[in-house]
């Protein structure tokens, strides 16, 4: 754009010269050469008029096509913008020094303060007067590193009660590898922390924090391969069906027992509630696998149902009906009393 410029302004320069310098040569000629340069200093001016012409389509092309840029980034800067807003984790961008430059929606609600009043405020303000040293060193240190960098620290939000945090930080730096930026994440980890000391308690229960399922008795519980029921009350019978429509008693799951159609292969697996009334959670597969805590309170409890599956397996085999009968009573007398 800028060379476009330039050269349309050497090509105005050089119309300038040659009408100064046929206007000079007009002066000094008699009529005769006056005449003669007349139709010359004509031709020089069209073609200079059509330069010129042909020059200020370019511009304009130019022009127009900076226009629909100018208006291509701010469309994308208003993306960011929207989704920077709508992330609904804390985020900021703070100068090197950890003045706060930016910050969306959920980081005014975490610090408990309007976007307004945050900016331009230290970040160093919203940490516990107990970290404020490691979080200026962890500062220092970013000037220095250009990796991503974690750690755990105190917030201490507006008005609120201080919290553990969760800390992501990524450096900005310019073409020179001069810093510029800090791009920040930060999240509540209390929750977090709360659970994992829990388990380290082993008072850890995953029915806690979860909707309530409650089936009144007779009634069939909707089974999902994704999901595992956990009963947190009452008593659910699980069966199967012979060929020729006998129901086959394959189970009965108690307080803190799971169940699902995931953890069998039978073709026809059903679980009905036999107590007045059960309480049951439902939790995901995936939310297992991706919970080592979780599974882990989970596992023993499979296993519970596996060995009760070979008790009674071992129960059925027995031979004679009163035997079978009696296994059964005593067996339920152990596990449920009654």
């Amino acid at each position: 754009m800028n060379n476009n410029i330039d050269m349309f302004a050497k090509q105005v320069q050089s119309l300038h010269d040659r009408l100064t310098e046929l206007y000079q040569d007009g002066k000094g000629s008699v009529q005769m050469e006056a005449d003669l340069l007349l139709p010359i200093a004509f031709t020089q001016l069209g073609i200079a008029s059509e330069t010129l012409e042909v020059t200020e389509k370019k511009l304009l092309q130019q022009n127009e096509q900076v226009a629909a840029a100018e208006a291509r980034v701010k469309a994308e800067r208003q993306r960011y913008q929207d989704l920077f807003e709508f992330i609904p984790i804390a985020c900021l961008v703070t100068d090197a020094r950890g003045i706060i430059q930016e910050a969306n929606c959920a980081a005014a609600t975490l610090f408990n303060l309007k976007k307004s009043f945050l900016v331009n405020k230290p970040l160093t303000c919203f940490m516990a007067l107990e970290e404020r040293q490691l979080f200026r060193s962890q500062l220092t240190q970013l000037q220095e590193l250009e990796c991503m960098l974690e750690w755990t620290i105190r917030i201490q939000p507006r008005h609120g009660d201080a919290f553990d945090a969760a800390v992501t930080v990524a450096s900005v730096r310019d073409c020179e590898g001069n810093l510029t930026l800090l791009r920040w994440i930060v999240r509540d980890i209390t929750e977090q922390k709360r659970a994992l000391l829990a388990l380290e308690s082993h008072d850890y229960d995953p029915s806690q924090d979860r909707p309530k399922h409650f089936y009144s008795k007779g009634e069939i519980i909707s089974l999902e391969p994704e999901k595992i029921w956990l009963v947190c009350q009452g008593l659910v019978k699980l069966s199967t069906m012979n060929e020729d429509g006998t129901e086959v008693l394959i189970g009965l799951a108690g307080s803190s027992m799971p169940f699902s159609s995931s953890l069998t292969c039978l073709p026809t697996y059903q679980a009905i509630t036999l107590s007045e009334k059960a309480e049951l959670v439902c939790i995901s597969l995936q939310e297992i696998a991706a919970s080592p805590p979780l599974a882990q309170t989970i596992l023993p409890q499979i296993s519970d149902r596996l060995r009760q599956a070979e008790l009674l397996l071992a129960i059925a085999g027995k031979r004679h009906v009163k035997d079978r009968l009696y296994y059964l009573l005593l067996w339920l007398k152990q596990q449920f009393g009654q």
